[in-house]
């Protein structure tokens, strides 16, 4: 099954979100920068408020796209036990990708307050999960800002990946998964970059 594009598949989402429609303790919150069309378009339909979640994959150094782990805010790291590099490799990525993280969370907050999950539920939306290690740090992200339901929602998902995030989440919703996953751009038949400038279009819009 392949999505035309993001929109389509935050649609898919929110068909399996309704119960969390018109809750004033409800958030979804996209992950920067794919997850936020997809929120965006649940959000829409569900009738909530749209934030932006800044976290950061940590790429192998000579593989960029495999991901040892990622990081958040509130100096949230979450490293993949499946591979293991020394500190001397994972330190320069660290570095590099805190950087970008609070650069990011910089321009995403548009002036707004640091985000505040004190008891809410939060939405842990994107647009795909592969190895989880993004995901799995986002929603180490929403506990430490107090959230008090984490439900993380994406269209699509390695079957393991989704089923390790089950164990770190108090919920998962993923219509699509595979056990031969590949890379989440399979599944959609439009999967352009999305760049900072529609991040803040969408976010400035809601």
């Amino acid at each position: 099954m392949a999505f035309r594009d993001r929109s389509e598949a935050g649609a898919a989402l929110a068909d399996l979100l309704t119960s969390y429609a018109d809750r004033p303790d409800v958030i979804a919150l996209g992950l920067v920068r794919g997850g936020i069309p997809v929120a965006a378009e649940v959000a829409t339909r569900l009738r909530v408020p749209l934030d932006a979640l800044v976290v950061r994959k940590l790429g192998v150094p000579w593989s960029p796209e495999v991901a040892f782990g990622a990081i958040g805010p509130c100096d949230v790291k979450v490293l993949n036990r499946e591979i293991r590099l020394a500190p001397e490799e994972m330190a320069p990525v660290i570095r590099h990708e805190t950087a970008e993280l609070r650069r990011r969370d910089r321009v995403f907050r548009l002036g707004r307050p640091p985000l505040d999950l004190t008891g809410r539920v939060a939405l842990v939306i994107d647009d795909g999960l592969a190895t989880g290690a993004t995901a799995g740090a986002a929603v180490a992200v929403a506990r430490a800002l107090s959230a008090a339901r984490v439900v993380l929602a994406v269209p699509v998902g390695a079957t393991q990946a989704v089923h390790r995030l089950r164990t770190l989440a108090d919920e998962v919703v993923c219509p699509v998964t595979s056990d031969f996953f590949g890379s989440v751009s399979r599944f959609y038949d439009d999967f352009r970059q999305v760049p900072d400038t529609e991040v803040a279009r969408i976010l400035n819009r809601t």
